[in-house]
This record gives structure tokens, sequence and C-alpha cells, in this order.
């Protein structure tokens, strides 16, 4: 009786931790995405958030990530990723390094190159690109 009490414990067990790590890694990211239109956020230029996280990386992430923040910056182009989400490129002063945004939903922004706009998303880090993520358009 006591060795199937263990084995019945083990095998619970596992099934609990194999339906935990389905759930917290494939379910609950495709589910509940925050929304930032009604977050309040930081407000900064492309080039501003691009200077900040080149000077002091650091502090810029403590600033910055996982925030939501308004980011208005000259547009280089508008395209799509290899998922198929709409992706904006805003212009910084230095030429290897601006904003790539990736917009919520799958409709293609019609913005054109050298236009001004205004975007509000999360904060993902900076790879040399300052990357934002889950944005909505707030100016166009």
């Amino acid at each position: 009786m006591n060795k199937k009490n263990v084995i019945l414990g083990v095998l619970l067990v596992g099934v609990i931790a194999v339906i935990g790590v389905w759930y917290f890694i494939f379910y609950r990211p495709t589910h509940f995405k925050r929304d930032v239109t009604d977050e309040k956020a930081i407000v900064v230029s492309a080039k501003d958030i691009v200077k900040e996280f080149q000077s002091n990386e650091a502090e810029a992430n403590k600033k910055y990530l996982n925030k939501a923040v308004e980011v208005t910056g000259e547009v280089i182009e508008c395209k799509k990723d290899q998922e198929g989400h709409p992706t904006v490129t805003l212009k910084s002063d230095d030429a290897f390094s601006n904003v790539q945004v990736t917009l919520k939903g799958d409709k293609q922004l019609e913005a054109k190159g050298g236009s001004t706009l205004t975007i509000k998303g999360i904060v993902n880090g900076n790879l040399s690109d300052v990357i934002i993520i889950e944005a909505v358009v707030t100016k166009q």
C-alpha cells in the first residue's frame, strides 16, 4: 500500500509539472498580452531613447524595460516581420541603431518613409536597436 501511494504521488506531481510547463510556456504568452492603450506611458523621442541606451544601458533598462513608452520619430521603413506582424523602424541620430517597433495585429501600416509617427508600446530591450513590442499607433 505504501509503495502504491509513493508511485501515485510521483505521477501526480509529474502531471502537475507538465501542465504547469504547458501553461506558462505555450498558453499564457499567447493569451495574456498587455494592452498599452490605456496605460500611462513614458513620453520620449526615438533619438533620445536610443541615446539613453547607448550612454548607459543598465540605467536605461531600469527606466524603460517592460514599461509602456510613447515614442515619436521619423519613419525609416514599414514592413512585415517573419511572423507576418507589421513593423516600423524609427530613425535616431546613429545610423546603426534605431527604434524597431512591432505593432499589434496584422494590418500593415501605411506610413511613408520620412513621415513622423507616434507609437505606444512596451520596451523589450536593446540589441543594436531599441526593441518595442505590442505597439499601437497613437498619432500618424
